[in-house]
């Protein structure tokens, strides 16, 4: 009888064992390839498919990468990735954070990262030449907080826009690790509110939007299917143009 129960409690330990070697790992890194863009700029590009325009390539300081599959129809645009390459005669244990502005890919990669970024994954100066030399390189990464100190979630009304019968906006400095998944136009005055499209990358658009003052409300959603509604201090007057930028007044403390 009590080698039955002992059986039983091995199974069971071993079991259990397989459920949790087989749970995610927030902290492992992924195995892949990194090439960066052949332009002669240091930075990233102002035509990217997440809709950032001259923004996505200045960004975290340039620092920036298209991606393949990460891209997840433009729901991964603003995220943020450790992404360091996996030779250890050139590259450093730090490696390099990137922010997600583009759809991309080369030579079986995951990510091509600004000419800036691929060099700052090396030990040095001399290193990060050499690095840029080869051209593509085997990488290591894994998704890690999106942070910007003393900037909040900025909106930026697309110069397509014409008010007030089409609105597009573009979500700069999105934080945390958490995906925006969905957003809300709301009139401010009658709290009525209507879900948008999104209409490619980080670029959400409405037809015959409401009239005077808009808050816009963001639904953010992490990898453990969690979801949480923010909703921004500051307004978009009832005046906005296409061009204009708007502080929203919200951070998501990651």
């Amino acid at each position: 009888m009590m080698a039955l129960v002992f059986g039983l409690l091995t199974a069971t330990l071993l079991l259990f064992g397989s459920f949790v070697d087989a749970a995610p790992c927030a902290d492992c890194f992924t195995q892949s390839r990194a090439a960066y863009y052949p332009n002669s700029d240091d930075k990233g590009t102002e035509t990217g498919r997440c809709g950032f325009g001259a923004f996505g390539a200045t960004i975290n300081n340039g620092d920036v990468a298209a991606v393949s599959d990460l891209y997840r129809d433009g729901l991964g645009c603003g995220a943020c990735y450790q992404v360091r390459c996996t030779n250890g005669k050139y590259c450093s244990d730090k490696g390099v954070n990137v922010v997600i502005t583009d759809h991309g890919s080369s030579h079986d990669t995951d990510f091509i990262m600004s000419r800036r970024a691929f060099g700052r994954m090396a030990q040095n100066v001399d290193a990060g030449a050499s690095l840029l030399a080869l051209g593509v390189v085997d990488i290591e990464y894994r998704r890690v907080p999106c942070s910007y100190p003393n900037t909040n979630i900025t909106i930026k009304i697309d110069e397509s826009s014409s008010n007030p019968h089409y609105l597009a906006f573009v979500i700069w400095y999105q934080q945390g690790m958490e995906d925006i998944t969905a957003v809300q136009l709301c009139e401010t005055q009658s709290y009525s509110c209507k879900l948008l499209d999104r209409s490619y990358g980080a670029v959400w658009t409405a037809t015959s939007p409401p009239s005077g003052p808009l808050s816009v409300r963001m639904l953010l959603s992490d990898e453990n299917g969690d979801e949480k509604w923010i909703v921004p201090v500051n307004d978009i007057p009832d005046n906005w143009k296409a061009g204009d930028i708007y502080d929203s007044g919200a951070q998501v403390i990651a």
